[in-house]
């Protein structure tokens, strides 16, 4: 469009500049010419005339140049190429990391992760291996007091960290007997993924949790409900952070009864179910005879 513009500029200047010199060359013929009968008064008037129309030309010459380059609807429109990344708010990168933050560590107040890494816990075997020592190598497990014992580096915190977090824990302690250890951390045998069933089913107690299990799964493999259960008031615990738990109370007679399940929720490692007793079964088993009332009547049976 800048281009069209100035080749719309160098037209109308040339235009101008024929016209006006065709205009100077007409005077000049006229005025010099000897061939001419008019007299000297009507000479003067005619030259008079000519430079009229002379000036008028150069006016107009003038308003199409400034018209030319007059910015209209214009106005405003950069003069070089516009690339992407000027177009680009400078924010946009922080206000995308923001948001990309923002997803990855859900709510801080409840202390949720996406993608939680695993955090060591007592009774977990570790092997450490290192690249250009192997004679460091050697299999640690984290104690009930959280520590592990190293050879020749002494004891380390390991509960509650990261593997990542761990090798760089490792490779400072090794510091100094080595020179920049290269160390890999590989987590051997750790506590499965499971479930704590507990209340008024069968067999109450603790279950691995393999692949997808909803709860309606888990209660039957914890045997099911007793008599004395309340299928309409099933809790659900589940651990958010090291002091936060959320609950959900499901009504699972109604689940199976409309043959819906598309409320069963999947389990997750951790997760604790509580069935409680119903209304009926908390009356007392036994109770003394005097308190219920004796009625005879002479009917037969």
């Amino acid at each position: 469009m800048h281009c069209e513009r100035v080749r719309r500029d160098a037209s109308a200047t040339r235009v101008g500049d024929t016209l006006v010199v065709l205009s100077i060359s007409v005077i000049a013929f006229r005025l010099h010419s000897g061939r001419e009968a008019l007299s000297t008064v009507q000479m003067k008037s005619s030259s008079f005339g000519w430079l009229v129309v002379l000036a008028a030309l150069v006016q107009a010459t003038w308003c199409r140049a400034a018209f030319a380059q007059e910015p209209g609807l214009n106005r405003g429109v950069r003069n070089h190429p516009v690339f992407l990344e000027e177009s680009t708010p400078a924010s946009g990168g922080q206000a995308a990391s923001e948001s990309e933050k923002a997803d990855g560590t859900g709510n801080p107040v409840l202390g949720r992760e996406r993608r939680p890494l695993y955090r060591l816990k007592a009774s977990d075997v570790l092997q450490v291996s290192f690249a250009f020592a192997p004679e460091f190598d050697q299999t640690v497990i984290v104690q009930p007091d959280g520590f592990i014992t190293l050879k020749d580096a002494g004891h380390l915190m390991a509960e509650g960290t990261t593997v990542p977090e761990l090798e760089s824990a490792i490779a400072a302690a090794y510091s100094k007997l080595l020179h920049h250890p290269e160390i890999t951390v590989a987590l051997k045998d750790f506590d499965r993924p499971n479930f704590v069933a507990s209340g008024e089913v069968a067999h109450p107690g603790k279950y691995e949790l393999h692949g997808d299990l909803t709860l309606t799964a888990a209660l039957a493999v914890a045997g099911g409900f007793t008599q004395q259960a309340k299928h309409s008031q099933v809790i659900l615990f589940r651990k958010i952070s090291s002091d936060l738990a959320e609950t959900h109370v499901l009504n699972v007679k109604s689940m199976l009864k409309r043959r819906n399940l598309r409320e069963d929720p999947l389990l997750k490692a951790g997760d604790y179910l509580f069935v409680p007793k119903s209304t009926v079964s908390n009356i007392m088993r036994f109770v003394p005879a005097t308190s219920v009332g004796m009625y005879s009547t002479g009917a037969r049976f």
